[in-house]
């Protein structure tokens, strides 16, 4: 600036053969230096040390070469403005990306560092990775739970955001599972402590979320690749710009020779300073990793960006169905009495229910949950003593209660026992189908399903509005049980009757039928005996609430809250990812593609050419940033 001033107000071109030009000269160039090494010596240095190791075009070398070129040409106030702006635009966009990694990080950090831990009747505040399995510790309102636990003591509301992304607070009472990264908001409580803290699933959410960054998609991989062939290309397109013209136009007798030679040097190095790939260098990994972050505040982890991008193609989703479109807790759904003047349901679910009073088959277990009547209790279980109980494996139970005989089970023992009028089962009827007679006549029937969690419908109508092709199904459950789950969740298909070799074949026969297209087949189980067909589909995806540690450690991508809809969310989320990636992409080569072309048509500065690269290096930086505005 000195320097210029310096010019400005002594106007000694007018005057070239007085003292005083030489003196103002002398002091500008002098000035001019002390600017240019101030803010060019790190670049210098840099990029002398990258051409010893082999790193010839890297954005130090190619900012060396065009300023050093400007000075050559005699322009010392351009040569030190590109090197300022070049610092500039290095310190703003190491603060964006600085900013922006914290910003993600921010979204998983949710692992507490102390516990406080019950000694006796007094506490004591230690470490978390001091706790020891079986410890009780004591967490307070507003502290987030340090370790995997049950609830021992108190009663609160949870914030499970953190994992699952749900904004809604959660009761948890004694005796429920409470994880790491819960924050408490309501009363004390105190927790028996179940995994220690690396085992603990905020432990693991971290790790898994560090691993995912060394985990690089092929847009990712291609970009670095394109970056090493991009800027050699682009240096040679310099070199014949400056070379080129000025010899073709001097061959043809036009213009001054040096005058032509000065002008076409000089577009060559504004191309040279606006090719530098950093912006894609820079946002790309950006994007991918603001992606795992926005994936990680939905409740969703996912391994790394290439399952980002394999997610992204998804065109079929395969689902298990017992613990991932169905809850895996058989419930009582229906009662049917075939005459409710005699035996109400109330009473023919008592009968039912003391008649399997002993077994400890699901059934048994579902129908007893169901039930809850004192009064029925006392009169009937103090005749029901399972000495004069006898059960038939598959078939059901006959026994006396109060002096009836009393016969629960299925439609095939009711004919083996000869009873009088069964009623054919209702339409409408999803499920198990638990018969009951009293006394050789047929009182009615009870209806047992596995229900269908809440969200499982809207998850299939979902993943069909982003674009998936085939919503599959596959069960080991019977041909019926599976045909109307399918049915009531319109799914395009399922295969029942299945062994976990079974669904390997029937994934393998998905992901052969696309046939080298560029399209996904992901699977979504949360069983140990999914972990093979998790391991071989294009994207793994494990329920990791209440899935099995082999599940999540196959899996590519795992759901914090065991809702089928995340599985819409992860491909959502990757598509969001993917769509930001791009912009960036054509972003960064169209303004620079403009800037290249208005250069060597003489209609642009170097001023213009800096704003090529830092300027779009920061834009496209802070485009990555918006991802994390989409959490909800």
């Amino acid at each position: 600036m000195a320097a210029l001033l310096l010019e400005k107000l002594f106007n000694f071109d007018n005057d070239p053969d007085h003292t005083r030009y030489l003196i103002v000269r002398g002091a500008s160039l002098a000035l001019y230096f002390a600017a240019y090494m101030l803010t060019g010596l790190g670049v210098l240095r840099e990029a002398v040390e990258n051409l010893f190791h082999g790193r010839m075009f890297g954005e130090e070398f190619l900012m060396a070469v065009a300023t050093v070129g400007a000075i050559v040409l005699g322009e010392y106030s351009e040569a030190v403005a590109v090197m300022l702006l070049f610092q500039i635009g290095e310190f703003l966009e190491d603060k964006a990306v600085d900013h922006s990694r914290k910003s993600i990080s921010s979204l998983v950090d949710i692992r507490p560092d102390k516990a406080t831990v019950r000694r006796g009747d007094a506490s004591e505040e230690v470490l978390a990775a001091e706790v020891k399995i079986a410890d009780v510790i004591i967490v307070k309102p507003g502290e987030r739970i340090p370790l995997d636990g049950t609830v021992t003591s108190g009663s609160s509301f949870v914030d499970t955001s953190a994992l699952t992304g749900e904004s809604v607070p959660r009761e948890i009472l004694v005796g429920d599972r409470v994880l790491s990264g819960y924050i408490n908001k309501d009363g004390v409580i105190e927790v028996k402590v179940e995994k220690t803290f690396s085992d603990s699933t905020a432990s693991r959410i971290l790790e898994l979320v560090e691993h995912a960054q060394g985990k690089k998609a092929q847009t990712e991989r291609f970009i670095k690749r394109f970056a090493k062939v991009y800027t050699p290309v682009v240096c040679l397109l310099a070199l014949l710009l400056a070379l080129v013209p000025p010899l073709v136009l001097t061959a043809m007798g036009q213009g001054g020779t040096e005058g032509l030679w000065r002008t076409w040097i000089y577009r060559a190095l504004e191309l040279l300073v606006v090719s530098c790939p950093c912006a894609l260098v820079i946002s790309v990994p950006l994007s991918f990793f603001a992606g795992l972050g926005l994936a990680s505040s939905r409740g969703i982890l996912i391994k790394g960006s290439n399952y980002i991008e394999a997610l992204s193609r998804t065109r079929t989703v395969v689902f298990d169905k017992t613990g991932t479109l169905t809850k895996g807790v058989f419930e009582v759904t229906a009662v049917h009495p075939v005459d409710a003047d005699k035996i109400g349901k109330e009473e023919l679910l008592a009968l039912a229910a003391h008649a399997e009073y002993y077994s400890t088959h699901p059934i048994s277990r579902s129908l007893k949950a169901r039930h809850h009547c004192p009064v029925c209790d006392r009169l009937l279980i103090s005749t029901a003593d399972g000495s004069n109980a006898r059960e038939i494996s598959g078939r059901g139970v006959k026994t006396v209660l109060d002096g009836r005989t009393v016969i629960a089970g299925n439609a095939a023992f009711m004919q083996e026992e000869k009873v009088q009028g069964i009623v054919p089962c209702h339409e409408d009827d999803s499920g198990t189908v638990i018969h009951v007679a009293v006394d050789g006549s047929y009182a009615g029937h009870i209806v047992i399903s596995d229900v269908i969690k809440e969200d499982s419908v809207s998850a299939v109508e979902r993943l069909r509005s982003l674009g998936v092709e085939k919503v599959l199904m596959l069960t080991g459950d019977e041909e019926e049980a599976a045909r109307q789950t399918a049915d009531r969740l319109k799914l395009d298909g399922y295969f029942s009757g299945l062994l976990p070799q079974d669904k390997l074949s029937k994934v393998e026969e998905l992901i052969a039928g696309y046939d080298g297209r560029k399209s996904s087949v992901a699977f979504v189980g949360d069983g140990i005996n999914d972990a093979p067909v998790l391991t071989r589909s294009d994207v793994g995806i494990a329920m990791g609430g209440i899935g099995s540690d082999a599940a999540i450690e196959a899996a590519d991508v795992v759901i914090m809250n065991d809702m089928p809809g995340k599985a819409a969310d992860a491909i959502l989320t990757s598509r969001q990812t993917m769509a930001n990636v791009w912009q960036n992409v054509f972003f960064s080569l169209g303004v620079k593609l403009l800037i290249i072309v208005l250069c060597s048509l003489g209609l642009a500065n170097m001023w213009l050419a800096v704003f090529g690269d830092t300027g779009v290096t920061l834009l496209a930086a802070l485009n990555s940033m918006r991802l994390l505005g989409r959490k909800k």
